[in-house]
């Protein structure tokens, strides 16, 4: 969708002007992981109009492939409006004009298997399940659970990278947005959905805020069918829970790995910077340490600009950070510009 971000802070009511970015998670993490290197392909329906003419160009400059895209002659491309401060502010305010638009309109009848069982991993997020009766019900048939006897089992070093026969790695990002739920079953609903993937992302306020769990331990037990568990925890950093040996494995104990100290300039897109980054990693069969060090770094690229979207550190670069023992790790202290080769990258 097309995102009017204000051009000062401020309340929606008292903002004269707005500039104009795209949005949308899914969208945010194609590109991050086409910036950082690999191979992406965006999955969606926008309108045939001027604004589906800027999603299209805009996605695509990143690198994405985007000729699964199907424009929607009779529906507009989806806004919204955001004021500018972090979602988690008291006078944090969004507005979603996004009831009846063409992305609304995708089912299972009209977005092809092909397009999305091409690549090793199908990344989903639980806005699009919110967004119609038709969304939700292609989000549940893309995340049936293959059955046991039919789940490959994956090597200690990676995570796994198929689903199932023919399937994927699926990977979803929890996000809830209790303003997109039309009633509430929101919650229920992206919970079902949760348990059918193979990789979860969520953060644990939002854990708490849905289904009031707290801390990473409750939430893994109430997930406990994913072979990954990401439990996203801000600034604190991050703790993973992986299967030792694919679906009949013991849930292992949860790796944690903090943050490094980042000097904000825009509290906007990490969330989905940090899902590419985890993801980057897991394809390249990285550790799970190393894994949630790269999806901060990537986090850290887009908190350090203006923007949700940025060129992420070069691999070699952020490699050389990612590798730092734990004390270094912790003393790292990252600001704008530092994701530059030539950049010094700051302790404390």
């Amino acid at each position: 969708m097309v995102t009017f971000v204000p051009t000062r802070p401020g309340r929606l009511a008292d903002v004269p002007a707005f500039a104009r970015t795209i949005g949308g998670a899914e969208s945010n993490v194609a590109c991050a992981l086409a910036a950082a290197g690999h191979r992406t392909r965006w999955v969606s329906r926008v309108g045939a109009d001027g604004f589906g003419d800027h999603l299209i160009e805009a996605i695509g400059s990143y690198g994405v492939d985007v000729r699964a895209v199907r424009r929607d002659p009779e529906r507009p491309t989806g806004v919204y409006f955001r004021t500018a401060d972090d979602r988690a502010a008291d006078g944090h305010e969004v507005l979603y004009y996004r009831a009846g638009s063409a992305a609304s309109a995708m089912a299972p009848a009209n977005v092809p298997r092909r397009d999305l069982w091409a690549g090793r991993i199908l990344h989903l997020s639980g806005i699009t399940a919110a967004l119609s009766e038709d969304c939700l019900a292609l989000m549940s048939d893309l995340m049936a659970r293959p059955s046991p006897d039919h789940r490959p089992s994956p090597s200690r070093s990676a995570a796994p990278l198929l689903g199932g026969p023919g399937r994927p790695l699926v990977s979803f990002d929890v996000n809830h947005r209790p303003g997109l739920w039309r009633d509430a079953v929101g919650p229920r609903v992206l919970l079902e959905l949760a348990r059918g993937a193979d990789l979860v992302f969520v953060g644990e306020d939002e854990a708490e805020a849905a289904w009031g769990l707290r801390g990473a331990d409750a939430i893994r037990a109430a997930l406990p069918e994913p072979e990954v568990l990401v439990v996203k925890r801000g600034a604190a950093g991050a703790t993973v829970f992986a299967r030792e040996d694919g679906a009949a494995g013991a849930m292992g104990a949860g790796c944690h790995a903090p943050s490094p100290r980042v000097d904000v300039v825009a509290p906007v897109g990490a969330g989905d910077a940090f899902a590419a980054g985890f993801l980057s990693a897991t394809l390249r069969g990285l550790a799970v340490r190393d894994r949630i060090r790269h999806g901060h770094l990537m986090a850290a690229a887009v908190l350090t600009v203006p923007g949700d979207l940025t060129q992420p550190p070069a691999r070699a670069h952020a490699d050389r950070l990612v590798a730092l023992d734990d004390t270094a790790w912790g003393r790292l202290r990252l600001g704008p510009g530092w994701t530059g080769d030539d950049q010094e990258v700051r302790t404390r």
